[in-house]
């Protein structure tokens, strides 16, 4: 079997990152075809794997891809595999369907979501401040994201079968593409995070993840500020610098990498995960409960088909300071009721033999049809 593996851009690392690292493991000699890659960013998970990138790859586009937008679908159709491979799997939030290939050649495509800022266009303006401004609005904002929208439509027709990370992003698959796409919650890897009975509770609580501006680790700054209780940050992204200015807690900090053993035991130890973002699955979500450890989240989103109310976690309702300090203050009267076992037990659904049997079988099934 001939199988090459499709990603947006290797140039950070977070869940969608993790869930490609599991693609390369199942199919491992397949080649990543990217529009572009940054070893160091992506912590050398890549190296030694063979990766085909874009026009767009060189060092200025590595550290500003956002202004790289309008040249995204470009970079994603510069790259042609013609009929060198059966089988394309792409692992995209937006470009990585878009890649050109021979009729002959099936596509499986893996959806984060679809392309976040062409159909919900207020999160253009933080990918792209310029937006802001009324002329810019008017004269670049509009008829780029028209392109962007009508681009990523017809590119999410052609996979034969589309697969979704949750039922949140299937809904948004029916509504923006008009195709029906099959659940396939993303795996935990059970070897790097799981309960340990021997781990003992510490007095912080943990928020890990991407950085950027849609995932409000602004809101658990300030409420944190407000609360003085310990907070600990795990990650990096664009809004780190930010981030770290609003602090004014001395019992808030933030931590720009850690290795997968150390997150594990943080998780462990931490007495909730702090989950505040609309997110269309939330793979950190599950690898805290797998830890044992409960989860405080905005009940919106993939947490919804994740976290369970009073078992595994809590919800608050409103995506504000005080809605999360309400949560906050809820769960310190109620902790003692979570039972780790429990909560870790539930994570065991999200397994990685799950996924990676449900995968094989479609590639199987879709090969014998060619």
């Amino acid at each position: 079997m001939r199988i090459a593996l499709s990603y947006d851009y290797l140039n950070q690392y977070g869940g969608g990152e993790r869930v490609l690292e599991v693609f390369c493991n199942i199919f491992p000699d397949a080649p990543i075809y990217t529009i572009l890659y940054d070893e160091e960013k992506t912590g050398g998970r890549f190296a030694g794997r063979k990766i085909y990138t874009s026009f767009l790859d060189f060092k200025l586009t590595a550290g500003n891809h956002r202004f790289f937008i309008p040249l995204m679908p470009l970079a994603a159709q510069s790259l042609n595999l013609e009929n060198k491979y059966d089988l394309v799997i792409s692992a995209t939030a937006g470009y990585g369907k878009g890649i050109r290939y021979s009729a002959s050649t099936k596509h499986l495509c893996y959806c984060y979501t679809p392309l976040r800022y062409a159909w919900e266009p207020s999160l253009a303006n933080f990918q792209l401040p310029i937006f802001n401004y009324q002329l810019t609005n008017f004269l670049i904002k509009k008829p780029l994201l028209n392109y962007l929208r009508s681009w990523d439509f017809r590119a999410a027709q052609k996979p034969d079968i589309i697969l979704a990370d949750s039922q949140f992003i299937a809904d948004k698959i029916k509504n923006y593409y008009k195709r029906t796409a099959e659940v396939l919650y993303p795996p935990l890897d059970e070897k790097k995070f799981f309960f340990s009975p021997i781990s003992k509770k510490k007095n912080y609580f943990l928020a890990a993840g991407r950085l950027a501006h849609y995932k409000k680790f602004n809101l658990i700054i300030e409420a944190f500020n407000q609360l003085k209780w310990p907070l600990k940050i795990v990650g990096n992204g664009p809004e780190y610098g930010n981030l770290k200015r609003l602090i004014r807690s001395p019992n808030i900090e933030m931590l720009n990498f850690v290795p997968d053993e150390k997150l594990r035991q943080m998780y462990a130890d931490a007495r909730a995960f702090i989950f505040p973002q609309i997110e269309d699955f939330g793979l950190v979500v599950i690898e805290a409960q797998a830890c044992g450890t409960p989860v405080i989240a905005l009940a919106k989103g993939g947490a919804l088909e994740t976290v369970e109310e009073g078992k595994t976690g809590l919800f608050f309702q409103h995506q504000t300071v005080d809605g999360l300090k309400d949560a906050l203050m809820r769960f310190a009267q109620i902790e003692a009721k979570f039972d780790e076992l429990y909560i870790a037990n539930r994570a065991k659904r999200f397994s990685l033999q799950n996924f990676s049997n449900r995968i094989q079988s479609l590639v199987l099934c879709m090969l014998e049809k060619k």
